[in-house]
């Protein structure tokens, strides 16, 4: 496995993407894969933070228009992607990262896939045919999600968003993966044991087809 790989986990938050992260990552280096980085979206670049705290914290409280959002999200993965991501996968580093594309056809997509249709047009237009080799997608029913990051000390502009809301972004997460390959869906409802062992199991039976 000379070749870096780009692994992306996705859900709903509260869905346990950050752990999951550590734990994918303890299992590549358990078969030798040693060159590993993390990454999240939006950030991991100064300008693609900046950007996060603009999305994220919006401390100014002026409206941010969802073609806004959709485009300060591109502007900070062409950061990533062309400073972080693809220099790393040419060295043969592994990169794990927490949200990509599907993030923002699910979260800014909006309804009857009016938004998604310009999304998938940037992301041509910006990417061509370059995609995550893997995708976990974690699900994770809202009101579970809800009550698990309502336990942190603060939540951000997005997660205080109405359970109706993150309701229709799972929907359109299940529409969304239909249009894509190398997609696994893991049940994140249920304790982290559980979770940890089928992300395991998909991981090792991905690792054998590549």
């Amino acid at each position: 496995m000379k070749s870096g790989k780009f692994i992306v986990l996705e859900g709903l938050d509260g869905s346990g993407k950050t752990k999951a992260a550590k734990y994918i990552k303890k299992i590549l280096k358990k078969k030798g894969i040693m060159k590993i980085k993390n990454v999240h979206e939006p950030g991991s670049t100064l300008i693609a933070e900046k950007i996060r705290k603009i999305i994220k914290k919006n401390q100014n409280k002026e409206k941010i228009y969802y073609k806004t959002e959709i485009l300060l999200m591109y502007a900070a993965r062409i950061q990533l992607i062309n400073n972080i991501i693809k220099p790393s996968l040419k060295k043969g580093k592994w990169i794990i990262g927490d949200r990509h594309n599907l993030s923002t056809l699910a979260y800014q997509g909006g309804k009857n896939g009016i938004h998604q249709n310009f999304i998938l047009k940037l992301k041509k237009k910006f990417f061509k045919k370059f995609e995550p080799n893997l995708t976990i997608f974690l699900d994770v029913k809202p009101k579970i999600g809800i009550k698990r990051f309502l336990k942190r000390n603060k939540i951000d502009r997005i997660e205080s968003k109405k359970k109706n809301f993150f309701l229709e972004v799972r929907n359109n997460y299940f529409k969304i993966i239909k249009l894509f390959k190398n997609i696994i869906i893991i049940d994140a409802n249920k304790n982290i044991k559980n979770v940890q062992k089928n992300i395991k199991k998909n991981i090792y039976k991905w690792l054998n087809t590549i």
